[in-house]
């Protein structure tokens, strides 16, 4: 079957994120603020919100065990839309090119609800989406194979007719497994060679 819609990833897809980018402004020792990095506010403990978890538990426990870097983690919260430092180059600009065409677009994103209420309203790309399935809503993160069933049956998608943009290997391997067709973004450029391979784009 012909691929015919287009499902991004948001971070690091659409949007740059790494928790680098404010840490870099509050801890400027580099061995520090690897080892707070690495100990403290780590991706898997950012991942329990993803999958659903209050942010408000998430610092009390680790500031809890972390009184020292209390501060630091209550500033992750406060100041989260400075772990977001702008579009990835050249990506809205095909979101725009899609949709000028009338593909279908739709996004599957590992995303905290707290964090995607402060986020949503400084992305107006995402205007151009149908739908879009946020792990924090579903209590479920890329790569659970659940999510992907659950995207394909919410965005009246065949196996085989969407191509899953993400910059993670792993999701889209289990992307693949459930019926997408599964492009490992790197790149703008890259992905418009994708996009055109597919008759998406001219």
């Amino acid at each position: 079957m012909a691929v015919h819609a287009v499902v991004f990833d948001v971070g690091n897809v659409l949007y740059r994120w790494d928790p680098r980018f404010l840490f870099e402004k509050l801890i400027p020792d580099h061995q520090e603020r690897n080892w707070f990095l690495e100990n403290v506010v780590t991706f898997d403990w950012h991942a329990q919100h993803d999958v659903g978890r209050p942010l408000a538990a998430m610092v009390a426990e680790l500031s809890a065990t972390y009184p020292d870097h209390a501060h630091l983690i209550e500033a992750y919260v406060d100041r989260w839309l400075e772990t977001i430092p702008g579009p990835v180059p050249g990506v809205h600009a095909l979101v725009e090119q899609l949709a000028g065409r009338n593909v279908p677009l739709f996004a599957i994103t590992n995303f905290g609800v707290e964090f995607w209420e402060l986020f949503r309203p400084t992305a107006p790309v995402i205007d151009h989406f149908g739908d879009i399935v946020i792990s924090g809503v579903e209590k479920m993160i890329k790569p659970d194979p659940a999510i992907y069933s659950l995207a394909l049956q919410r965005f009246g998608l065949e196996p085989g007719t969407a191509l899953f943009i993400d910059d993670r290997e792993e999701n889209i391997h289990a992307s693949e497994g459930e019926g997408f067709v599964g492009h490992h973004f790197t790149d703008a450029d890259t992905l418009a060679d994708i996009l055109r391979s597919h008759g998406l784009i001219a």
